[in-house]
């Protein structure tokens, strides 16, 4: 009987189970002859499982045996196992029929115990019910009970699987590696879900705090970079000190009203870094929310101010001690020492020590006592005067940023001033510098890629019909894209404190430009021998006109090859004569640039000059003087970009 669906295949073994070998009691024993056993009452025939199922409420198919296959009987009172004959496999249906392990043992007949219901019974678990017309008979071999006396012990597995059948030939043997490869699988499924996890949790977790990182007592993890930017600045803001004198006076300040100057910026990196380590180990570590680490507040506590800020607040101005410092004058653009003077001051330990409590685990109020005592001036003079000569010479050494292509720009004096502080030790009465790391790091962050960065800009080449260049229209710039600032706010810090000054090249990605080159449209010659400019398009002349270059020995108009940059229809020009004195022409038409300050121009105060070819005594500062009308024409019909070629030598006296 089988009540969880585990049957034997059909044809599995030596045969039908009871049918593997037929045997008696006597077989059974060895010396026992065959037990008489009382007639068993007619029982339902022996089912053949058309189908099984473990799942309650399907039904089972049974075919009964046919009278001719019922089991012979010596006589009323006695039958033998090995005179029964049970259905083979090619006898019943061609459905699986289930073995049944044999019982041996006997007993009374009013004690034998009913195996298969009547065919009057209750429908069994799986409600199906055994056909009333089946009304043949089985036999049943010899039973012999267990010496426990329970009937079904040994009959189903440890785990209520199946039955045990005599016969493990029968049975269908359990493999032995099947545990372990579960196992394994569960394993493998396991791994590969932790593996997933922490890739996963990794993935998530990138520029955001790691889990198990914290900052002012509360977990931040999985805030971004601008969250956790509001965290620490809603921290600096919740902390505060409740200062108390002894006399009843009070005062609550804040970090800042306390000299203490805290780098949002760099706290925040801190932040997302926590837990980054490199290796396998730490990366594990990463994700594991059990594994904590506290970030402090990334600040500066400068003694000066904090002792100055608390003094002031309880010592009146004439009683206070004042230590000897130094100040930036922006009209002499230097720092100038300023003198201190003796009187009372406040004892600072305590409140020290609260600050640097809070900057650990910052966002609540700390309550502290503050004494005084009289002292002697906490800084002398001299003292002042070095620091202010060693913050001076980081104003005359500059710092200058380039871009490594030929971009650059100088940090203003001004600005380095501003990040300068001083510091003061007052048990030893010392002065130091200090810089302020928040503002270098804000300004550089802005500055550094307006001042460097620049646009890739391809070359242009004029060219003639043989492709020699004529002259660079445009000339390549290199696109420029400064990377890493933080790396050149800490040279630039380092800088500083040397107080050398230096050339600081910004990495950057580069995008070198490319060179086109382009042949010239346009062209126009201007001959200084002849006094006259001849334009050619396509190679081909198509207008001479007479000019008067500039001045000889003096003004001469620059030989060489240029190109037309700027054009403007009326300008008015001014420049300097012979003797110093400034000129102004008003009104001046049709200028085309094409060297600087020279140009193509209408001159209607040197037609004389024009007309004669006569630069010796009626040359321009540097311009080619035109007619109006040809210096129209020019600016009419020669663009931007269109070449210009001055050669031959200026005359020294008239050409025409």
């Amino acid at each position: 009987m089988a009540d969880d669906g585990n049957q034997i295949p059909n044809g599995a073994g030596t045969g039908n189970g009871l049918n593997a070998g037929a045997y008696s009691m006597g077989d059974s024993m060895g010396k026992e002859p065959t037990p008489v056993v009382p007639p068993i009452p007619a029982m339902p025939a022996m089912p053949s499982f058309a189908e099984s199922t473990d799942t309650e409420g399907v039904p089972l198919s049974f075919t009964p045996l046919s009278s001719s296959e019922q089991p012979k009987t010596e006589s009323a009172d006695r039958f033998s196992v090995s005179d029964q004959q049970f259905p083979s496999a090619s006898q019943s249906s061609n459905a699986e029929t289930t073995a049944f392990a044999p019982l041996s043992a006997s007993f009374a007949p009013e004690t034998q115990p009913s195996i298969f219901p009547p065919a009057q019974s209750q429908p069994m678990a799986t409600s199906t019910s055994v056909p009333s017309s089946a009304e043949a008979t089985m036999a049943i071999p010899p039973i012999e009970p267990p010496a426990n006396g329970n009937l079904f012990d040994g009959a189903f597995d440890d785990d209520g699987a199946g039955a045990h059948v005599a016969n493990a030939s029968a049975v269908k043997t359990r493999n032995p590696k099947l545990p372990m490869i579960i196992a394994l699988s569960v394993i493998g499924i396991l791994l590969v879900a932790a593996v997933a996890g922490f890739f996963g949790a990794r993935a998530y977790f990138q520029g955001k705090a790691a889990p198990g990182v914290t900052f002012a007592g509360s977990s931040v993890a999985g805030q971004s970079a601008d969250q956790l930017k509001t965290t620490v600045r809603n921290a600096v803001k919740n902390t505060t000190f409740t200062l108390t004198d002894g006399q009843g006076n009070s005062k609550q300040a804040s970090l800042s009203d306390l000299g203490v100057e805290v780098n949002v910026d760099r706290t925040v990196s801190n932040l997302l870094n926590a837990k980054r380590e490199s290796g396998v180990g730490a990366a594990l570590n990463s994700v594991n929310p059990l594994s904590k680490s506290n970030v402090s507040l990334t600040a500066q506590v400068n003694d000066l101010s904090l002792n100055t800020y608390v003094t002031q607040t309880f010592v009146g101005e004439d009683d206070r001690a004042v230590a000897s410092s130094f100040a930036y004058d922006a009209n002499a653009q230097a720092f100038v020492t300023v003198q201190g003077k003796d009187g009372r001051a406040a004892q600072t330990d305590q409140v020290v020590a609260a600050v640097n409590k809070a900057i650990a685990n910052p966002g609540a109020n700390s309550k502290v006592s503050v004494t005084f005592k009289n002292v002697t001036m906490p800084v002398s003079v001299d003292s002042a005067q070095q620091a202010t000569d060693q913050a001076n010479a980081r104003l005359i050494n500059k710092i200058v940023l380039d871009n490594g292509n030929g971009k650059s720009f100088e940090l203003p004096a001004e600005t380095v001033a501003s990040w300068i502080k001083p510091n003061a030790d007052l048990n030893k009465g010392t002065l130091s510098l200090e810089y302020d790391d928040q503002a270098i790091n804000n300004y550089l962050q802005q500055e550094v890629p307006n001042q460097l960065n620049q646009d890739k800009v391809d070359q242009e080449d004029a060219v003639d019909s043989n492709g020699t260049v004529l002259a660079t229209v445009t000339k390549g710039v290199n696109g420029v894209k400064v990377k890493d600032v933080s790396s050149v706010v800490s040279q630039v810090e380092q800088a500083l404190q040397n107080g050398q000054g230096g050339n600081l090249t910004v990495a950057a990605d580069v995008e070198n430009f490319q060179t086109v080159q382009k042949k010239a449209e346009y062209r126009i010659v201007v001959d200084r021998s002849s006094q006259t400019a001849t334009v050619y398009h396509n190679e081909e002349q198509v207008k001479t006109f007479n000019v008067c270059t500039g001045t000889t020995n003096k003004h001469e108009t620059d030989p060489g090859t240029s190109f037309i940059y700027l054009k403007y229809s009326v300008q008015d020009m001014t420049g300097n004569n012979d003797d110093g004195s400034r000129y102004l022409s008003k009104g001046v038409k049709w200028v085309s640039y094409f060297n600087g300050g020279e140009g193509f121009h209408t001159a209607s105060w040197n037609n004389y000059g024009i007309a004669h070819g006569d630069p010796a005594n009626h040359g321009s500062h540097g311009c080619v003087n035109m007619y109006e009308a040809d210096a129209k024409w020019i600016y009419d019909n020669c663009p931007e970009g269109t070449i210009v070629q001055v050669t031959g030598t200026t005359p020294s006296s008239a050409v025409r």
